[in-house]
């Protein structure tokens, strides 16, 4: 696992959080898609600053990418081994999404470009609502065509905040303990 996708049914389902765990957990640089594709005061970066932007990223030896964005999906699977797919209920995504807002009202969150203060609309919430399960339903197809592509290729999906939880858990514990084991060796 060196190059990972982090991609999840929807916004909310706790994809920038999970990904800087699991970044800090292996020690692998985390890029947060939104922070590329939105510029200063919510503009959309072109299509093309944020494939190539995506691109570079991709060089890389390692890295985790965060972010659905399908229109780019290829940009990263080209180069990913393993995908991790969160996937909660439509509601508790939501709700998340609710808290985020009131948690940073007036702030710009880490994983969001710089001057994107927090906000929530009716066209966002729209968009959650009517993509979740439209999305749900094309993941297997493109999971399929993912393993196809490598024998090294890995879909972890985790479908609980249970599954989430212990699955962060036990690869931070994983790293603990070879930290410990290295710094044993190295004595």
């Amino acid at each position: 696992m060196k190059r990972i996708m982090v991609i999840g049914v929807s916004a909310g389902v706790g994809k920038s959080t999970f990904a800087k765990r699991l970044g800090t957990a292996l020690n692998i640089p985390v890029f947060h898609l939104d922070a590329y594709f939105w510029k200063p005061g919510w503009v959309q970066a072109s299509l093309e600053d944020f494939s190539s932007a995506q691109r570079n990223i991709a060089e890389r030896n390692s890295w985790i990418m965060e972010g659905n964005y399908t229109n780019t999906y290829e940009i990263r699977a080209e180069k990913a081994d393993t995908i991790i797919y969160l996937e909660l209920p439509r509601r508790v995504c939501l709700f998340r999404v609710f808290k985020r807002w009131l948690k940073n009202i007036g702030r710009t969150r880490p994983d969001l470009g710089e001057g994107c203060k927090e906000k929530l609309d009716w066209e966002f919430l729209k968009f959650i609502w009517t993509t979740y399960f439209p999305r749900k339903e094309k993941m297997n197809v493109r999971f399929q065509d993912f393993l196809a592509k490598g024998s090294n290729n890995e879909v972890i999906t985790l479908k609980n905040k249970k599954e989430i939880k212990a699955y962060i858990e036990a690869i931070e514990q994983e790293s603990i303990r070879v930290h410990q084991t290295k710094g044993v060796i190295e004595q």
